[in-house]
C-alpha cells in the first residue's frame, strides 16, 4: 500500500531543526580588556641621595652642628662684653680692620677721640650717604683731635670694595658676629642699628645716637665734639 504522508503535527516524529541554523557558531562573549598595572615610578637618583645618602644626612647634621655652634659661640662673646653706656670704657676686644689686620678696640682712644659710627650694610644707598658725610667733614674730625671708624658686620674684603669705590679716608672695623655692635646696643635680630658713638680721650663713652638717620648723623657727631673741645 502507498505509503500516506504524515501531518506535521503528528507527534510521533520529532520534528527535525533546520541545518542551516544548527550550523551557526555561538556568539562569543568577550571580556573587557584588563588594564596592565601601573608600574611603580623611580625614584631619582636626587631623591635617593637627598633622603637616604649617609652621607648626605651627615653633611646636613654638620652644617647644622656648625651653624649651632657659630651662634654659640657669638652668644658667648657678646657675653663677655658688658653692656656699654654713657660713662663705660672701650673693651679690650680684638677686631679686623679693612685690610685684614688686627686692630685692639681699647687701645683706639690711647692718644685721641675716637666717633664709631655703625651701618647696616656696606655700600648700600643709606650707609653710603653716612659714610660719605663722615668722609666729607672728616678734617674737621682730626683737627679737633679725633679719629673717625666705621663698624659694621661686613668682611673686610666687602669693606675694601666700598672704601676703594667711595674714596672713605678713615678704617673700617669688621666685626662679623657683632660682638661689639651688641655691647653698644645697636645690636638686634642679626642686624645692625644705624648710629654713632664719641669716644673721649682714655676711652669713655661721653654720647650716643642710637637710631640716626644717615645725613644727620656726620653733623651731630661734629657738634658734639665742638662742645666737648670747647668745654
Amino acid at each position: 500500500m502507498p505509503r500516506t504522508a504524515k501531518n506535521a503535527s503528528d507527534p510521533a516524529e520529532p520534528t527535525r531543526r533546520s541545518s542551516r541554523i544548527s550550523a551557526q557558531p555561538k556568539a562569543e562573549v568577550k571580556e573587557p580588556a584588563k588594564k596592565p598595572a601601573a608600574k611603580p615610578k623611580k625614584r631619582s637618583a636626587d631623591a635617593v641621595e637627598g633622603e637616604d645618602n649617609p652621607a648626605t644626612k651627615k653633611s646636613k647634621a654638620e652644617e647644622a652642628a656648625a651653624e649651632a655652634e657659630d651662634t654659640e659661640e657669638a652668644d658667648e662673646e657678646a657675653a663677655k662684653l658688658a653692656t656699654i653706656d654713657i660713662g663705660g670704657q672701650l673693651p679690650s676686644l680684638t677686631l679686623k680692620n679693612e685690610k685684614g689686620e688686627d686692630v685692639e678696640v681699647a687701645d683706639l682712644a690711647a692718644e685721641k677721640g675716637v666717633i664709631l659710627f655703625l651701618v647696616p650694610k656696606a655700600d648700600t644707598p643709606g650707609c653710603t650717604n653716612q659714610a660719605c658725610g663722615f668722609r666729607d667733614i672728616y678734617p674737621d674730625f682730626t683737627s679737633h683731635n679725633f679719629d673717625v671708624y666705621c663698624l659694621s658686620a661686613d668682611s673686610p674684603s666687602a669693606q675694601t670694595k666700598w672704601q676703594t669705590k667711595k674714596n672713605l679716608p678713615y678704617p673700617l672695623l669688621s666685626d662679623p658676629k657683632r660682638t661689639l655692635i651688641s655691647a653698644l646696643g645697636a645690636g638686634e635680630g642679626g642686624k645692625t642699628k644705624r648710629s654713632h658713638f664719641v669716644f673721649e680721650k682714655g676711652g669713655k663713652l661721653v654720647d650716643k645716637k642710637i637710631p640716626v638717620k644717615p645725613a644727620d648723623s656726620p653733623k651731630l657727631a661734629l657738634d658734639f665734639v665742638k662742645t666737648l673741645v670747647a668745654a
